[in-house]
């Protein structure tokens, strides 16, 4: 059974289709923006990031989203040589599910249309053999519960027909996450049930029509860790695939927890593989079939041109709204006037142990380099012309840890490392990882400002879907980036205990 992602860190809810050889997964984004990354492969375990399809404020409106909510859960197809998005931004979820569409998945994808009525998370397309599209939804309407279903026009957001139930799972807490498939005479309905964490599971059942009545497969779950010592927990939300060979595989959410009980995973949910076999017209899953090797995270960003790398994202705003190309190495933030978003420039923290480093010009400002889950739970060194302050922020407390002068040079240089923590005794540590912040001399000595306990970024104490992410925020006047380095630590690093 692997424990290797093929999409590493906080990409969560992963859907999966194939055009030809290539292979395409998008994922949710919650309330950052710009919203729901997709990206290609043709070999199914080496990922690249193509684009995030919800690119322009007048698809994606996060401004008002808190932490956790915004783009849930979509569904990608190709169907008519055309690829079809649907998703739910919940901020509007009075508004249905939306659908957007494109020509190309690395866009531009269209303006969005709306399922007037759908009303719910984790929309589905599939298109019948008269080639009529079908949109299926868990309801959150008190009218119309569980996962339903209704004929659409896909290009009007327009019923065809009034929705009806399907089937709402064999029984567990919160039946979601539906996707429908054709194969074989039967239409297959598969679902996530038992919540996103330790009592995730994937389910399915089948029938001869849409009309139904939907039969479980006698071996449900087809896919679960719970209860189990497995090293990636809370697996499920799972979609599935046809290979260009004629076999299938199955994509899959998972989060790897570390420390003691109840551990704590920082990451966010992360994107896994597994085969599939079709036994006795039913899928069993083969987690061992895959052998995906973990990349290379590691990237320098001296933001040499106007257009900012497609791993850049913020929470409630899109980048460009608050960030200025002026030259290469001279990326403008502005910070936000009283009442307005918080705008962070960040980036999706990828792996278990990773060092990140910002060069930042603070004469004309205050900037800080962060590293977080959430508004309300982040550890940060905050930055202006004379002093550096380092901060812990957990729920409503906050603490100035340390202050110290900005140490001479050209701007100021900031590094935030998380790090495995040492063992003790026979129990493993209590926290998942000590997140260490320090600034940097001009020849690149450390002075550490503090190492802190990692679980406090954790969704299990912050709660919510997301993941950590590290980035620059502009807190006062005007900061300059000049540069933002990720690398993840090796064998290397850890044997000489150097976190630089």
């Amino acid at each position: 059974m692997t424990t290797t992602p093929i999409i590493a860190g906080f990409y969560p809810d992963p859907t999966i289709c194939r055009v030809g050889e290539t292979y395409y997964i998008a994922n949710s984004s919650f309330e950052y923006a710009p919203g729901v990354p997709i990206h290609r492969s043709t070999d199914l375990v080496s990922w690249t990031l193509v684009t995030n399809a919800l690119q322009r404020p007048e698809q994606l409106d996060v401004r008002a989203a808190p932490a956790s909510t915004g783009v849930y859960a979509p569904t990608l197809r190709h169907h008519g040589g055309r690829f079809w998005l649907v998703t739910t931004n919940v901020v509007e979820i009075h508004r249905g599910q939306m659908i957007v569409s494109a020509d190309d998945p690395a866009g531009p994808w269209s303006e969005p249309v709306y399922v007037d009525g759908a009303i719910g998370i984790d929309p589905d397309l599939v298109w019948d053999e008269d080639g009529i599209c079908h949109l299926t939804w868990a309801s959150t309407a008190p009218e119309l519960t569980g996962i339903i279903s209704a004929p659409i026009d896909p290009a009007t957001g327009a019923m065809l027909a009034p929705p009806k139930s399907l089937w709402n799972g064999t029984g567990l807490a919160y039946p979601e996450g539906p996707h429908l498939y054709r194969r074989d005479g039967w239409w297959y309905l598969l679902l996530a049930e038992g919540g996103t964490e330790r009592g995730h599971a994937v389910t399915i059942a089948r029938s001869r029509s849409l009309d139904g009545p939907f039969e479980a497969a006698p071996a449900n779950p087809i896919l679960t860790h719970r209860s189990s010592g497995h090293r990636v927990q809370n697996t499920g939300h799972a979609d599935l695939v046809q290979l260009a060979d004629g076999s299938w595989a199955m994509v899959y959410l998972g989060v790897r927890p570390r420390g003691q009980t109840p551990m704590f995973h920082v990451n966010g949910r992360e994107t896994f593989i597994a085969g599939v076999e079709w036994v006795d017209g039913w899928p069993v899953v083969d987690e061992g079939r895959f052998a995906p090797v973990p990349p290379d995270h590691s990237f320098v960003d001296r933001f040499d041109s106007f257009e900012l790398d497609r791993r850049w994202v913020s929470p409630n705003l899109f980048p460009h709204t608050f960030t200025t190309w002026q030259a290469p190495g001279r990326l403008v933030l502005t910070a936000p006037a009283e009442g307005d978003p918080r705008p962070v420039l960040a980036a999706r923290a990828r792996d278990l142990e990773w060092t990140a480093e910002a060069r930042l010009d603070t004469s004309r400002g205050t900037g800080r380099f962060i590293v977080g889950i959430d508004g309300s739970h982040w550890y940060g060194l905050t930055a202006d012309a004379e002093t550096v302050e380092a901060t812990v922020v957990v729920g409503p407390a906050r603490t100035t840890i340390a202050r110290v002068p900005v140490p001479p040079g050209d701007g100021v240089r900031l590094r935030i490392s998380v790090r495995e923590p040492a063992a003790a005794g026979p129990m493993p540590p209590p926290e998942p990882d000590v997140v260490e912040l320090a600034v940097l001399a001009a020849d690149g000595t450390p002075q550490v400002l503090g190492a802190f306990d990692g679980r406090y970024l954790s969704t299990e104490v912050a709660g919510g879907f997301t993941g950590r992410t590290f980035g620059v925020e502009p807190v006062a006047g005007e900061v300059v980036v000049r540069e933002v380095s990720y690398r993840p630590h090796t064998p290397t690093d850890a044997e000489s205990g150097t976190a630089s």
